[in-house]
């Protein structure tokens, strides 16, 4: 009997505490209370018990509201669940305002990092050494940054600092998708090759899509929903039976205009782009222009209507 595909699994707790001011996040400065975070680390605690006691692969996204890695217990259950045979890679997004250092305690090769660049909350040279670090400890990682318009300038000086092997993803931001001008596209497009993909909708509807199958959105409680996006749980990863529900499901939205999202529809080409990258979000290189088409040829939806 052939080796189950691999599980994409979407955490997220009740943790949303951060120690960033970003004007664009509704959780900047959200400090939580000694109960939530108590909370947060039973339900963390109670999901590596349960990846540990399972043999199928999985590759783990931690999708934390706030930042996650200033918390000693996020760093102490990652190192674990890197050194576990059934985790392909286990990966967490980060604005990286903490020390490297604890990474060499873990399984480098399945150990991975989507690293965030707030300009204005950190300063560019401090960031650029700790990628540097990143990369000299073999960890993969990629550097991603919003789109605001007041940040173009700051995006190209990162692009100029960073290791010219250092993937950086550019987001649309929520407000200007799919409403920034042809020589705004451009200029970041010059930065980031696959920005476009970013700055549009897809219409998703009756599309097939990975997520309920192989790919899942798991909440602090176990509860499982399809993605991060469709509020419908189909069970509970404590459940006995919760491999059983499983399945191939075409997409109930009208749209997808989120990375951790529309990365899992069946026809697109976003394998072909990140390859074992997908969980960090890091593209292959070179890029692969049959892919970047098949991409552009894939149907668009109306922003808000998903």
């Amino acid at each position: 009997m052939s080796e189950p595909p691999t599980l994409s699994i979407l955490w997220r707790g009740p943790l949303s505490g951060c120690n960033y001011a970003c004007g664009y996040c509704p959780f900047a400065k959200r400090k939580d209370s000694r109960a939530t975070l108590a909370t947060d680390r039973a339900a963390l605690e109670r999901f590596e018990g349960w990846v540990a006691l399972r043999a199928r692969r999985v590759a783990i996204l931690f999708t934390p509201w706030g930042e996650a890695l200033i918390r000693r217990y996020y760093r102490e259950t990652i190192t674990r669940l890197s050194h576990l045979n059934q985790v392909e890679t286990v990966a967490i997004q980060t604005n990286l305002s903490g020390s490297t250092g604890w990474l060499a305690a873990c399984d480098t090769q399945r150990v991975a990092l989507w690293t965030t660049f707030h300009p204005g909350e950190t300063d560019q040279a401090r960031f650029v050494t700790k990628i540097r670090e990143l990369a000299a400890m073999g960890i993969r990682h990629s550097v991603g940054v919003v789109a605001l318009r007041a940040h173009f300038d700051a995006i190209e000086r990162l692009r100029a600092a960073l290791p010219p092997e250092t993937y950086l993803w550019i987001n649309a931001e929520e407000g200007l998708q799919g409403c920034y001008s042809d020589g705004e596209v451009e200029r970041l497009a010059a930065v980031d090759p696959l920005f476009e993909l970013n700055n549009r909708a897809y219409a998703t509807a009756g599309r097939a899509c990975a997520a309920g199958e192989t790919a899942i959105s798991v909440r602090g409680d176990g509860e499982v929903r399809r993605c991060h996006f469709i509020d419908t749980p189909i069970g509970n990863i404590h459940d006995p039976d919760f491999d059983a529900k499983l399945r191939a499901t075409p997409c109930s939205r009208a749209t997808c205009n989120c990375h951790i999202g529309y990365r899992h529809l069946k026809d697109l080409a976003m394998a072909e782009l990140f390859g074992d990258g997908s969980t960090e979000r890091r593209a292959s290189t070179p890029l692969r222009g049959d892919a970047l088409a098949r991409i552009a040829a894939f149907e668009f939806g109306q922003f808000g209507s998903g």
